[in-house]
């Protein structure tokens, strides 16, 4: 940091201030202009006999209110720094970009994501990228508290400080070293170099971030996100954002980022969310997940459908009112060709399905009552004898129950359960026996791909659309109903030249006024839509999804737009990545690219140190990140026995609470007051208490993972609790 003189400092920091108060005036005339017309396209007038207008209204209230949203959140920190040309140019940085509409929009502050903005984040002194000096601003609220200056290069005459120094180690040390709060935050004001490439990465396909814990994969996959809102808003704002983490307590965590940013068109989820009216949180155990998540459930899934398309091993027989006819293999047989052969879902097929059943039947039928005396010549016959052998089909039970029987009307849930609790189902679909499990037991988050998958296999549930448009053409006999009252009152006008009901509005618009309009803002209706398709989609912990979840994720998105953050060697699910290549070469072959982040800026070296042991005992060829500060506090390590455990915890979190800041347990399931290692995945906390890592490490690999990630969650203090002697990784813990 420079050193300065404190006079010219002094005056710097106000002329600086004065700057900033009057960017901060324009922000707040701006502010209430949006709100004006927010607010008048609220009282607007509107034909509400016009679709069009109710449209229009509709999109200037909603393009107003993400206006006043990005607006809004500009206060905290609008300003952030300022970069000064070797021309002499000063360019402001901020959340927003400000113009002067008073002389032809001059830019007063430039929004981060501006192209002439990156050099605050990549000019150095080996390239400071035409800059001379780069000034950092620390502020509460809307007062400059102080700034730094890096200057590239020798200082000159008029440089506040007379040295150079490095303002964005110091601004950056400043952001990682204070208490954490509740969540994520941005660091649109500290992003460093390496991530602004990632950032700003020109690419249209898939990108792949990797990097251990600590390097800021997930914010910078989240400032990427806002970046591309900024640079392609007409193309991604109308479909929105998918972002998927691996539990909710992490998306809570990273929620306010894209807000604090302006961008609200996202979906936050899980994997087990992302099967509209279901939520699971529950696991299977390794076996039974690995083979949920592979290609191979396809074919389990195909087969478990079609075995539900059945040809009796006997006839079936149909009486009806003056014949007895039966439903033979051969017949069933020939309706269960046909139906496949249209290569329809299961429902939409069973129409095919029905249609020859019923066909076959009736021939059947008429040939045994017509027999002696009707001939295939008595055409007008046959056919007043065939319609009324179909009115008699649709509504016989023993009809609809054979029906019921050789193809049902499916649901996936009802597939999926019925397979699981069947050792023949199993069987009879080629399925690993570990899948078997009691009936009614909980959906597992390895069975959602499962059961997105079977809604294509099956087609969609036709009955509640067809319940909609029956209320719609019901709507529309009641609004024609009134057009005829209001038509039969033409006698009591006087007027010769009279304007009729009839000639403004038809029947069915009429009943359109009486139909609830869909007002949900965008996120809504896309997270509640399983067939929405993002523009976007950001998947984190992504090394965790399996080959089932991630044809999910692509039906979601067709274009193929990803960003998609991981490290492999924290990966615990057996079925999940173990090459990014691997998974992502049958979607995108030679559309993705890599990118990887090598520094730590959350885990300070001491506690880095701890965790790299750990990691070197379960994936040597991986290099931890090398972490960009050093604390001096060291980790501790304390054996007690299981009495002594309760008050050593409590001892914990009772220091922890007289600390700024944030802190956690992570433990086995059975510890009071702890959470588990999958848990924390992707949060932080300044202080982390470990008990029993002997018992996480025993799990195996997967533990190995657990242990590695409850280790690496603290930015300043961690302690480790453990009753039996410390597994050799932890041998260097002070005790």
């Amino acid at each position: 940091m420079s050193t300065h003189h404190p006079s010219h400092y002094e005056a710097e920091l106000q002329s600086e201030q004065a700057y900033v108060n009057d960017l901060y005036s324009r922000l707040d005339t701006e502010r209430a202009r949006v709100k004006a017309r927010y607010s008048a396209a609220l009282r607007g007038d509107v034909d509400t006999q016009n679709g069009a207008t109710l449209l229009a209204r509709d999109a200037e209230v909603r393009a107003t209110a993400a206006q006043m949203d990005r607006l809004n959140v500009a206060d905290a920190g609008l300003c952030f720094g300022r970069l000064d040309g070797v021309d002499g140019e000063h360019l402001y940085i901020g959340r927003i970009g400000v113009l002067d509409d008073a002389h032809d929009h001059e830019p007063l502050l430039l929004d981060w994501r501006a192209p002439a903005a990156r050099a605050f984040y990549t000019a150095t002194g080996a390239n400071p990228e035409g800059m001379r000096r780069r000034r950092q601003f620390h502020s509460l609220g809307r007062r400059l508290l102080d700034f730094t200056d890096e200057v590239f290069g020798r200082p000159r005459d008029g440089d506040t400080g007379d040295q150079p120094g490095d303002s964005s180690d110091v601004a950056l040390l400043a952001a990682v070293d204070a208490p954490r709060g509740e969540g994520m935050r941005d660091i649109v004001a500290t992003i460093q170099a390496e991530q602004d490439a990632i950032i700003r990465l020109d690419h249209p396909g898939v990108l792949v971030i990797e990097g251990g814990p600590g390097t800021g994969k997930t914010v910078v996959a989240l400032h990427r996100v806002a970046y591309l809102l900024y640079t392609q808003r007409k193309r991604m704002e109308s479909h929105g954002v998918l972002v998927v983490g691996p539990n909710s307590a992490f998306l809570r965590h990273i929620g306010r980022v894209l807000p604090s940013l302006g961008e609200t068109n996202v979906v936050f989820t899980t994997t087990g969310d992302l099967f509209p009216g279901l939520r699971a949180t529950a696991e299977d155990d390794p076996a039974a997940a690995t083979a949920k998540g592979s290609l191979a459930m396809l074919d389990v899934l195909a087969a478990a459908v079609a075995d539900r398309q059945r040809v009796p091993e006997e006839p079936l027989p149909i009486d009806l009112s003056d014949v007895s006819i039966s439903i033979g293999p051969d017949i069933a047989q020939w309706a269960v060709q046909e139906a496949r052969a249209t290569e329809q879902p299961h429902n939409d097929a069973r129409a095919t399905f029905v249609d020859v059943l019923t066909w076959a039947l009736s021939e059947r039928a008429i040939a045994k009552i017509g027999r002696g005396w009707l001939t295939r010549d008595d055409r007008a016959a046959w056919e007043h004898l065939r319609a009324d052998l179909l009115d008699e089909l649709e509504d016989h039970a023993a009809f609809k129950a054979a029906l019921d029987l050789l193809w049902p009307v499916l649901t996936p849930e009802t597939v999926l359960a019925e397979l699981y609790s069947s050792h023949e189902r199993l069987r009879a679909a080629g399925a690993d026996p570990v899948l078997y499990r009691e009936d009614g037991a909980a959906w597992t988050l390895s069975d959602i791909p499962l059961l997105d998958e079977l809604v294509d296999l099956l087609g969609r549930d036709k009955s509640g659309e067809e319940a909609a448009e029956r209320e719609r053409q019901e709507e529309a006999a009641y609004a024609a109903g009134v057009l005829d009252l209001m038509i039969g009152r033409e006698d009591l006008m006087d007027d010769e030249d009279q304007l009729m009901a009839q000639d403004v509005i038809a029947a069915e618009d009429l009943a359109e006024r009486f139909l609830e309009r869909d007002t949900r803002e965008l996120a809504e209706r896309a997270a509640a839509d399983r067939d929405w398709t993002y523009g976007h989609t950001v998947v984190d912990e992504a090394q965790e999804l399996s080959e089932m979840d991630w044809r999910v994720l692509m039906r979601r998105c067709p274009s193929r737009s990803f960003t998609i953050v991981g490290d492999l060697a924290q990966r615990r699910s057996p079925a999940g990545t173990t090459s990014w290549d691997e998974m992502l070469k049958t979607y995108v072959p030679d559309r993705w690219v890599y990118r990887t982040l090598t520094v730590n800026y959350r885990t300070p070296a001491e506690i880095m140190n701890v965790a790299a042991a750990v990691l070197a005992e379960f994936s040597p060829d991986v290099v931890p990140p090398e972490s960009v500060r050093s604390t001096g506090v060291a980790p501790w390590a304390r054996q007690v026995s299981d009495t002594e455990l309760p008050s050593a915890i409590a001892d914990f979190v009772r220091d922890e609470d007289n600390r700024d800041g944030t802190h956690v347990v992570i433990g086995p399931s059975d510890i009071p007051g702890a959470v588990l290692p999958t848990e924390t995945k992707g949060l932080e906390f300044d202080a982390v208490l470990v008990v029993h890592p002997e018992r996480i490490l025993a799990e195996g690999s997967r533990g190995a993972a657990d242990l590695y990630v409850a280790l690496t969650r603290a930015t300043q203090r961690l302690g480790v609790l453990h009753r039996d002697p410390l597994p050799p990784a932890l041998a260097g813990l002070g005790q």
